[in-house]
């Protein structure tokens, strides 16, 4: 019974649009991401896609005449940040010269004179930005019989499928190169990882599709791994059992309000991004970036410090199966302090606590919330320096660079499950953004960072923002 009735925000945000659109629910809600969709000629979108195919065509014809749809043979329609087209027509000849502006253009009566083509055209339009592009045309003299034209057709549909497999194989192929991919037979054979990665980059452009920014979603060093996969991995379930959290003080509003902008690395506060491994140790990766930037606004000199001092010797918390900043904290203060990275270097796995209070560079003193007003988090860290916060990271899996702003449905505040560092903020052509520093490498996303929009509490960025305080 819970298996059943566990969220799934694909089904909601279907289910939500449906009724607001007056869909009808007999009809498959969403099919697979970036599925090919079946058309009727009185589709709006498809009359405009036939007209710009038909103008295209008869813009690098030679012929003198010019050429309309006499039949659609079949439409399809696909979401790729955009819509792509394929259609399949028959173009006869018209007694209208390229020459003429004649509003109307009959076809010629006599059957040997119409010249008729079938012609495969796909064709991408991106409606918001007014722009359409004529991606592939190929058109042969219509056969006879009529079964000879249909075999032909059908002959087209499966070069086609060849062609998008023999793509989808050079894309994995450049995967595996670029990210080092090798899969023994405990991690899989190579084709179950070939079918995980092709669902992916079909969840990928549903995303893309969707997002109310301008992040580019695509293929990761994660398109390998299943949803599941990923998250029993490198996310941290503890953060959303809020039941388990320590109540941490109250942090003092800020003194100013928030500058337009700011942004931590440029004055000095931030290390080089770290990664935290096949471990779910964010939440180490989290608070230590935390303290690195408070040691460094009290005492002036940046220290890379030790987060597997956390993972070995934090007794409440679970190591590389998640943990809560609020916990880490209590657990620096109770062993006294922080080692460097240098002397308590990072191994990905939980191992005999080997902490040495005779090798402590920095300390904290307490630790404190801020308020959950995002306006009052960027004046906070404008002020105080670089934050622990966490938040859910459905769409961070296949993030690649850009402004992220997935809808809420997809991004529940409530289901947080990844801790990272809250760096700055600022704007990109008038679109608001967090800064945040991540801990899975710089080989993802940005150099290492992930940007998310700024001022609709998106995923629950404003959930669980925290410091560490430094008398």
């Amino acid at each position: 019974m819970a298996a059943a009735l566990r969220f799934n925000p694909l089904l909601f945000l279907a289910l939500a649009v449906s009724v607001a659109l007056g869909i009808d629910l007999k009809r498959p809600l969403f099919p697979a991401p970036g599925s090919p969709i079946g058309l009727q000629d009185s589709d709006p979108g498809l009359r405009k896609a036939l007209q710009f195919a038909e103008e295209r065509y008869n813009r690098g014809s030679n012929a003198m005449h010019l050429r309309r749809v006499s039949r659609l043979i079949s439409a399809t329609k696909q979401v790729v940040k955009g819509i792509r087209y394929s259609l399949t027509v028959e173009l006869s000849n018209t007694q209208c010269k390229k020459s003429a502006t004649l509003r109307t253009c009959d076809f010629y009566p006599e059957a040997h004179s119409l010249k008729t083509e079938v012609c495969l055209f796909e064709v991408w339009d991106i409606p918001w930005e007014g722009t359409s592009t004529l991606l592939k045309q190929k058109c042969e003299p219509k056969m006879d019989p009529e079964l000879e034209e249909t075999n032909k057709i059908e002959d087209w549909s499966a070069q086609a499928e060849e062609v998008e497999s023999m793509k989808l194989l050079g894309q994995f192929k450049e995967f595996m190169v670029k990210y080092n991919k090798g899969y023994s037979t405990q991690e899989g054979t190579a084709d179950r990882r070939l079918k995980i990665f092709h669902e992916n980059l079909k969840t990928a452009e549903k995303l893309q599709s969707l997002d109310q920014g301008s992040a580019e979603y695509g293929v990761t060093k994660f398109s390998d791994l299943t949803v599941e996969e990923f998250r029993s991995v490198y996310l941290n379930p503890m953060l959303s059992q809020w039941t388990q959290h320590r109540e941490l003080k109250r942090a003092p509003p800020a003194a100013q309000p928030a500058p337009d902008s700011w942004d931590w690395r440029e004055h000095g506060a931030v290390n080089p991004v770290k990664n935290q491994g096949m471990c779910g140790s964010c939440w180490a990766f989290s608070v230590i970036g935390n303290i690195e930037g408070q040691w460094f606004l009290k005492n002036g000199s940046l220290i890379s410090l030790s987060e597997q001092e956390l993972v070995d010797c934090d007794g409440v918390d679970k190591a590389c199966r998640g943990g809560l900043p609020s916990n880490a904290y209590e657990a620096i203060e109770k062993l006294g302090g922080v080692e460097t990275e240098n002397d308590y270097s990072y191994t990905g796995h939980k191992q005999k606590c080997d902490f040495t209070s005779g090798k402590v560079v920095a300390y904290i003193n307490s630790s404190v919330e801020i308020d959950k007003d995002e306006k009052e988090i960027a004046a906070w860290l404008a002020e105080h320096g670089p934050l622990s916060v966490a938040l859910n990271a459905f769409a961070m899996q296949f993030y690649r660079k850009g402004v992220s702003h997935p809808f809420k449905i997809f991004c529940n505040p409530w289901m947080i499950d990844h801790a990272v560092l809250l760096v700055g903020y600022g704007a990109r052509k008038g679109v608001p953004f967090w800064a945040i520093k991540n801990s899975w490498g710089e080989d993802y996303g940005e150099q290492g960072y992930y940007y998310l929009y700024r001022g609709s509490n998106a995923c629950g960025i404003n959930k669980m923002a925290s410091s560490a305080v430094v008398n």
